[in-house]
């Protein structure tokens, strides 16, 4: 600060409000210097307009208009941070109601400007003690504001204002809501922070209080009307004491950080209620995303899996330009010889012919309708289909026209559901035919492809075309493809050799590839439209978020109000309820996940087809978007609060 300026000097001041359809003028052109190591007193009635002139000289307000310099600099040019290190540094607050922080200990109370000015911790803490513990609260450092008495509560308030050794104590009626001898104790401390080289101004109705000061400036209605001096100028005062010393820019911000996160942990715990409700947006949200996505993984697995048990890339030739074609039956060009064909073709792994019938199977006394298919050797192989009991039929069978069969369990269970044992080498009737069972395949699946609960037999088709057709057409031939093949180069393939074959194309072709895509695209569809409409709730959660935030910031406005009088900056403001809101975001997605692994576990207890199937990115994208949801929505009600007039916050309670 400038040595030739008076440390404050009001030029011309006004203060106005608007009050209905006319201004209501509290400061009427005030002009006042004060110099360092003065100890003033501002007196006046109530409503003459001291505290809001206390309130400017200590930049809690602006003035309307005139000219306010601090030290040379005109307060006017400066901006809301360049005010709050002001109030921060140079300035210390004395308020009547005390303003402490009441779910903060005494020390945190006092340590709080010292935060915000980036002192170092060990620093902080060691100065706030001292200073308490000067003032008599040596064995208080720990109780909140609510354990203390009003003289306790004004002695934290004193240790506050000097935490960052402010060269300024500004005194609201500090012995007003106190009794007389706290009132008294109150005053010998402000004398002794003016002997000690503070400037020191009271504002008071009491004259008593007033004339132990050496100047007392009295107002009326705004105006001026008496600037005296009740004892001759102090010579210059002695050297202040240095500020504490102040940390790295890392620390303090991580300071600040802590700060304001240990403030969003108390808010949060002294609103339990209010913050689950809060959270209960998010937590419905993200248990649904999560649950969707993995539901949507789940089922895509075992649709996959069950095309799966019809053959994995595999190419059904049939005869016919599509299904439902009329003229099908009357096709006979789809022989043998076409699979022998396309088994020698470099992209099949393997071939079968395939003929069918529905005949009437028969054990014993027990008969049932059920489909007969009349494969090759590689049938199995192609469908993917497993063993459970005896063996498969071989190439020998084929070319033997064997009456071998291998059923599959629907079968089993309908035909030996009273036979004690296995069913390996027991004879069943097929239509006129007896066949030896000699394999029971492993129970698959349903859905598509899938056996559901019809019953099936596996038959060479030699066996099947001269025994029980007496046609040697085929009705399909499958093929499966090679790993080095793609399913649509194969296609083509087949479709230009059949097609060269028979002289015309009298066949289509099913690509259970292409079915594979389709349905897993429409699964695709289907989850993403379920997630959209858990977004919807993810938003309509944030929306909740913003509003208790908004509801907090009204609330804790006078919290607010009294940070800023601290020190605080708007980044500090906003950065402690943004905070809060994305801990509040962040908790309810947690328990959101928790929520949906627990629907996963419910959802294969009560014995479903499939699991969900959980991936860590959605899990963690989850995370992500309660984060963003907590930034977003919070942003508003936290940027709310840090644009807060100090001292319309600190007005309110």
């Amino acid at each position: 600060m400038t040595q030739s300026e008076p440390l404050i000097a009001l030029k011309g001041v006004y203060r106005e409000f608007p009050a209905g359809d006319e201004t209501l003028t509290v400061l009427n052109n005030i002009d006042l210097t004060v110099e360092a190591g003065e100890l003033l007193a501002i007196v006046g009635a109530s409503g003459s307009g001291k505290s809001t002139l206390m309130n400017i000289l200590g930049c809690l307000d602006r003035p309307t208009r005139g000219s306010y310099r601090v030290g040379g600099v005109e307060a006017e040019e400066l901006g809301p941070d360049e005010l709050a290190a002001l109030r921060r540094e140079h300035f210390g607050f004395i308020f009547q109601r005390y303003h402490l922080l009441s779910d903060l200990s005494a020390l945190a109370n006092v340590e709080a400007p010292a935060i915000y000015a980036g002192v170092a911790k060990a620093e902080r803490l060691k100065r706030a003690s001292q200073l308490l513990t000067q003032l008599g609260l040596g064995d208080r450092l720990t109780h909140r504001p609510g354990q203390l008495s009003g003289g306790q509560q004004q002695r934290v308030s004193i240790a506050r204002a000097l935490v960052n050794n402010a060269q300024v104590i500004l005194a609201d009626e500090p012995s007003g809501a106190l009794d007389s001898h706290s009132g008294e104790e109150v005053m010998h401390i402000l004398k002794q922070l003016n002997a000690d080289g503070r400037t020191v101004i009271i504002v008071t109705h009491d004259m008593s209080i007033a004339e132990q000061c050496r100047r007392i400036v009295e107002l009326r209605d705004g105006v001026i009307v008496s600037d005296r001096r009740t004892a001759p100028e102090r010579p210059p005062p002695p050297a202040a004491t240095a500020a504490a010393p102040k940390g790295s820019q890392l620390g303090a911000l991580m300071d600040r950080l802590s700060e304001a996160f240990a403030m969003a942990l108390l808010a949060m715990n002294a609103h339990r209620l209010r913050t689950f409700l809060t959270m209960l947006g998010i937590i419905i949200g993200i248990a649904s995303v999560v649950s969707v996505v993995a539901l949507g993984a789940g089922s895509r697995q075992q649709v996959l899996k069950n095309i799966s048990s019809i053959g994995t890339d595999t190419l059904e030739i049939m005869p016919g330009k599509d299904f439902g074609d009329m003229r099908s039956s009357s096709i006979k060009t789809l022989k043998l010889a076409d699979a022998n064909v396309l088994a020698a073709q470099p992209y099949a792994d393997s071939v079968t012919p395939q003929v069918q019938s529905s005949l009437t199977l028969q054990y014993g006394n027990i008969a049932a309708t059920g489909q007969v298919n009349g494969v090759g050797d590689q049938y199995f192989q192609v469908k993917g289909l497993q063993i459970a009991e005896g063996a498969l039929f071989s190439q020998d069978a084929v070319r033997d026209y064997a009456q071998d069969v291998v059923i599959d369990q629907n079968t089993y269970n309908s035909l030996f559901k009273d036979h004690a044992g296995s069913a390996i080498g027991e004879v069943i009737q097929i239509g006129a035919m007896p066949a030896r069972v000699i394999g029971v395949l492993q129970k698959e699946s349903g859905g598509f492809g899938g056996p559901g609960e019809s019953l099936a037999v596996y038959a060479p088709y030699t066996t099947v075309q001269a025994r029980l057709l007496g046609d040697m057409n085929l009705r399909s031939v499958v093929m499966r493809m090679n790993d080095k093949a793609t399913p649509e180069d194969a296609e083509a393939q087949v479709t230009a050799l059949l097609t060269q074959r028979h002289q015309t194309k009298d066949f289509f072709i099913i690509n259970t590839n292409q079915i594979r895509q389709t349905i897993t695209a429409t699964t695709q569809t289907l989850t993403l439209l379920i997630a959209a409409i858990a977004v919807i709730s993810l938003v309509v959660g944030g929306i909740g978020v913003m509003n208790i935030m908004l509801v907090s910031v009204t609330e804790r406005t006078h919290e607010i109000g009294v940070r800023m009088a601290v020190g605080a900056r708007q980044s500090d403001i906003l950065q402690q309820f943004l905070i809060e809101a994305v801990l509040v975001c962040l908790l309810g997605g947690t328990l959101g996940v928790v929520l949906s692994l627990a629907f996963g576990a419910a959802f294969t207890a009560f014995g479903a087809t499939f699991k969900l199937s959980y991936s860590p990115i959605s899990i963690l994208a989850a995370f992500g978007c309660s984060t963003a949801i907590g930034v977003i929505f919070g942003y508003l009600p936290a940027r709310s609060a840090a644009r807060l007039d100090p001292v319309v916050a600190l007005s309110r309670d």
